[in-house]
């Protein structure tokens, strides 16, 4: 079985950390979903190497600039963007419909201007969540004291989240609480639950840069500390979405909200070039990879049942 498969048979969507006009356009998304690639994710530093680093998008800047409108950088970003993930949405689609919308997601981040302002949060996200149209986007929300109220609250609208740009274990806390409450809103105003999807997006190989940095070159405790970090988080997961509160909601349709592993290329070439990968393969849990991962899993992965409760 191909390691992409073997993720998901161990309970881990694998998804691609990368979106580009022509990786759509070129039938190159499709390949790799049919090769096990169950979701896309996107920022705006991917965006701009996108547009900045290719011709794909050449023609549609020129006709915004001749339109006889004027355009600002943050709205015409929004207009060649967005195309770009309906159409990876689309893609996705059928795997969404095939899990009952479980998988299949594409995700697109809120302004990052706007992760100190809760207001223009949620209106960023219910103003995206509209413009994209599709039932299998996350809005991307950052992980922020002002993101909380945020995510509740279009938790609480019915909008897909990935709260991103964790890195503490103790926010994360906070960021589950805010989902679930979000749900409970929803559940005692008797609406659906049952398709309101969220993640929460951990990221892992900055934690060793940061860490390693500040160790002796020889200490055994250098690249130990963003598995472990990512290990202690999803203890906390399992915490979190269990017992009598949790299950009340589940029980209405709720689904939990899953740890996703964000930043998993090895940035220490002394590491092996899958281990953010093959160390955090759990039940319930996601991780984006980008490309040069992906091969790297798809040519020499070693996908064990379940490392990360070890």
């Amino acid at each position: 079985m191909d390691p992409l498969h073997e993720l998901s048979a161990a309970g881990q969507s694998p998804w691609l950390d990368f979106v580009r006009r022509t990786l759509i356009t070129s039938g190159e998304l499709q390949r790799l979903i049919d090769d096990g690639i169950t979701g896309v994710t996107s920022n705006p530093s991917i965006f701009g190497k996108a547009i900045g680093g290719s011709t794909d998008y050449d023609e549609e800047i020129t006709r915004l600039a001749n339109d006889g409108h004027e355009h600002y950088a943050l709205h015409v970003f929004e207009d060649l963007a967005i195309v770009d993930i309906q159409m990876a949405a689309d893609a996705l689609r059928p795997l969404y419909d095939s899990t009952d919308g479980a998988d299949g997601f594409v995700g697109f981040e809120v302004e990052p201007r706007l992760a100190r302002d809760t207001a223009g949060t949620i209106d960023a996200a219910r103003r995206l969540w509209a413009r994209i149209d599709r039932p299998n986007v996350l809005i991307k929300i950052p992980g922020t004291a002002e993101g909380l109220p945020a995510i509740e609250q279009t938790i609480a609208d019915g909008i897909n989240v990935n709260v991103t740009l964790l890195f503490d274990v103790g926010a994360y806390a906070g960021v589950a609480a805010a989902y679930q409450r979000g749900i409970e809103r929803r559940v005692e105003a008797g609406q659906p639950v049952d398709r309101v999807s969220s993640v929460a997006s951990f990221f892992v190989s900055r934690v060793d840069s940061a860490i390693d940095a500040r160790l002796p070159e020889d200490s055994p405790l250098r690249g130990k500390a963003a598995i472990a970090n990512a290990k202690r988080a999803y203890g906390r997961f399992r915490d979190i979405f269990s017992g009598d509160r949790w299950e009340r909601l589940a029980e209405a349709g709720a689904r939990v909200q899953r740890p996703l592993w964000a930043s998993t290329s090895t940035k220490n070439p002394a590491y092996r070039d899958t281990i953010y990968v093959e160390e955090l393969v759990g039940p319930d849990t996601v991780n984006t990879m980008p490309m040069n991962t992906v091969d790297a899993v798809r040519d020499h992965g070693v996908v064990r049942p379940n490392p990360i409760a070890e």
